[in-house]
């Protein structure tokens, strides 16, 4: 090498410190868009100290209790939304399945079956809501069109068998197993102001439908398939991945969880109402991509969502208490909303 060579290099070559300098921001921001679920965390704890420093009251144990059971149906129908979204699709016809299956199988039951067991009649919700998610998943597949007009459409459909076919009556007494399950408790205790609170059995179910979830997306095959056409289904084709099983399964599985919390709801409220549920499609897709999952797919995890329900179950039923008004509740979602997706877009630019 000559001398002007080495000279020429040594004029050139950056130092370990001009090249650390530009990559420190690039590390944060890739570290923040591996890990969304740290920034839907920072706002759970900012509205919590928030809603606690104007209202002391809001830092008790019948608090916590109550939003765990504010969660329970609304992180049912987010776990089943965040594996059609991980797949590149979405599903709003979750609330009309569930108000579906809810409703017609506890007039089954009560007119010809009612001592059925608990197990049974949650067995029979999620099988029903997973047929129905299989018929949303083979009409995306065979019209090749965008699920969320499929599922609008779905949607309309099975809400019109119900109100149709169905029954359009409130039922005030539901089944016995039912009204059991509801009032079963794995912790219950008086406070000193005489208050009974309750932590609600039912919870077990979202626990449960969480750690399954978890595992089918990350220690199954289909999982891998899950996120490989999520994030880029011309790759994922190559790879040799088979979209209609993948398209069939995340849709039965939305369905199947629908199922559930459908029979979930009814034991809870002890009130199979045909026009419950409706409405709270955009709440469970709030907390979906707030939990860090992008709606263009290839991503999203348990927790993150589990976070977003959290976070939208807060603002939900939990801000009363420190005197904001009802109207502003989805002020505040969509303004969180806006600012998780300005953050969650440095994963473009890490």
């Amino acid at each position: 090498m000559t001398a002007s060579t080495m000279q020429a290099h040594s004029t050139t070559a950056p130092t370990p410190a001009a090249q650390a300098a530009p990559k420190a921001p690039a590390s944060w921001r890739g570290w923040l868009a591996q890990r969304p679920s740290v920034f839907t965390l920072a706002l759970i704890v900012l509205v919590c100290l928030a809603v606690g420093a104007i209202n002391p009251g809001f830092f008790q144990l019948p608090v916590l209790f109550d939003i765990v059971r504010a969660c329970t149906v609304l992180g049912l129908f987010a776990l089943g939304v965040l594996i059609v979204l991980a797949a590149g699709g979405i599903d709003v016809s979750f609330a009309a399945i569930a108000a579906l299956t809810m409703y017609s199988i506890t007039k089954l039951v009560l007119n010809h079956f009612p001592e059925a067991p608990i197990a049974l009649l949650l067995a029979a919700g999620a099988v029903s809501g997973a047929v129905l998610g299989v018929f949303n998943g083979l009409l995306v597949h065979w019209l090749k069109a965008p699920s969320l007009i499929v599922t609008i459409g779905t949607q309309y459909l099975y809400r019109g068998i119900l109100l149709t076919f169905v029954g359009t009556v409130f039922f005030m007494n539901v089944p016995a197993p039912m009204d059991a399950f509801g009032k079963l408790a794995l912790w219950r205790f008086d406070t000193a102001q005489g208050l009974h609170v309750v932590l609600p059995a039912t919870v077990l179910v979202l626990a449960g439908a969480a750690v399954l979830t978890w595992w089918l997306l990350n220690r199954t095959l289909i999982g891998r398939a899950v996120y490989a056409i999520g994030g880029s289904l011309a790759i994922a084709e190559r790879l040799g991945y088979n979209l209609r099983t993948v398209h069939i399964f995340v849709f039965a599985y939305a369905g199947f969880l629908s199922g559930l919390a459908g029979i979930v709801h009814v034991s809870s409220t002890r009130l199979a109402n045909p026009f419950d549920l409706v409405g709270n499609e955009l709440d469970v897709i709030a907390a979906v991509i707030l939990g860090g999952a992008r709606i263009t797919g290839g991503s999203g995890t348990v927790g993150g969502t589990l976070l977003g329900v959290v976070l939208v179950t807060l603002i939900n039923n939990v801000l009363i208490l420190a005197g904001v008004p009802s109207t502003w509740q989805k002020v505040i979602i969509g303004a969180f909303i806006l600012v998780a997706g300005a953050c969650f877009a440095m994963r473009k630019q890490g």
